[in-house]
């Protein structure tokens, strides 16, 4: 059952943030992840939510999330969004409709 990692972004250091894009996609593919959505036009149908980016990542199982989560490679990269960014980050894992 595949998993999908929702980033929703606000960039608060360009420059910052500009060396984690850079980064980033080597680990989330040595850890199995595709990335789905990548940034983008983003337009709200319904509600108040206005993301300024998203990023959809989708991994085989929660395992290889965890992995590529809690890996010394990421530990590196980890910090430059965090710094960067205020980000909220959810997993899920997908379910089946009745």
């Amino acid at each position: 059952m595949s998993v999908h990692v929702i980033v929703d972004i606000k960039v608060i250091n360009k420059d910052l943030y500009a060396q984690y894009v850079q980064k980033v996609p080597t680990l989330v593919k040595k850890f199995g992840g595709r990335y789905l959505v990548r940034g983008g036009k983003i337009t709200t149908i319904s509600g108040t939510w206005q993301p300024e980016r998203i990023i959809v990542i989708e991994f085989d199982n929660t395992e290889q999330v965890n992995k590529w989560l809690k890996s010394p490679e990421y530990a590196e990269v980890s910090p430059l969004r965090e710094n960067s960014t205020h980000s909220n980050v959810i997993m899920i894992e997908n379910g089946v409709l009745p």
